[in-house]
């Protein structure tokens, strides 16, 4: 089994509830080995190079993919998604936030990941919150990404539901490592994970209907 792995900030409870379990030190060891960004992972998974990871959003309608009740979800703000309203850039890392960007009608430079999360820390004036601004618009939470399987789904059917249902305390030699190597305090990164949920229910589906509709729209559309 092969998972891929987004080392990003908003999935640190998710790689330390898997250092924590019980599972293979091969397994584990897969995971460092299929490390990248969002859009190399969406790559992976299609092509079947990973059994499972979190995609983003955008993908997970995709055949021979199964979608997870699991994803990472922001109820208003994010922070780590993000626009510099301009000339429009999008982020090559990303396939969901481009998109969310188009839907709500705005132009400027993506950002997304760790990067964001630091640029909007340093000024936040200067940004605008894609999360908070779908949410402004909807009234619901926003989906970014989704945890999805092409394989062995009943193994990680229950990986997923033990996540979401365990409590997951990241220990301070984690936070402190993170914070070093990405350049952003222990306390922003403590608060910042507070912006992030995992489960995705009756308000989150709804919210991912509304996007990938739009988005079908957008993707479709002729002039």
């Amino acid at each position: 089994m092969v998972f891929g792995k987004i080392d990003y900030i908003n999935l640190l409870p998710f790689h330390v509830f898997l250092k924590k379990s019980s599972l293979p030190s091969a397994f584990k060891r897969s995971c460092e080995h299929q490390k990248n960004v969002p859009a190399v992972i969406n790559h992976k998974l299609r092509k079947r190079k990973v059994d499972a990871a979190f995609i983003s959003s955008i993908e997970s309608k995709r055949k021979n993919i199964t979608p997870l009740n699991v994803g990472i979800v922001a109820q208003k703000n994010v922070k780590s998604v993000i626009i510099k309203e301009g000339v429009s850039k999008k982020d090559p890392a990303s396939a969901t936030s481009n998109m969310l960007a188009r839907v709500l009608g705005l132009k400027g430079e993506v950002f997304i990941g760790d990067r964001a999360l630091k640029l909007y820390l340093q000024d936040p004036d200067a940004y605008i919150d894609l999360g908070q601004t779908w949410n402004n618009k909807y009234h619901l939470p926003f989906v970014f990404a989704r945890f999805c399987v092409n394989q062995h789904q009943r193994f990680y059917k229950k990986l997923s539901k033990k996540f979401v249902q365990q409590p997951i305390k990241i220990p301070n030699y984690i936070l402190s490592k993170y914070a070093r190597e990405r350049g952003i305090l222990e306390k922003d990164i403590k608060e910042y994970l507070k912006l992030i949920s995992y489960t995705i229910a009756r308000k989150e589906q709804k919210a991912l209907f509304i996007f990938l509709k739009k988005a079908h729209y957008l993707l479709n559309f002729r002039t």
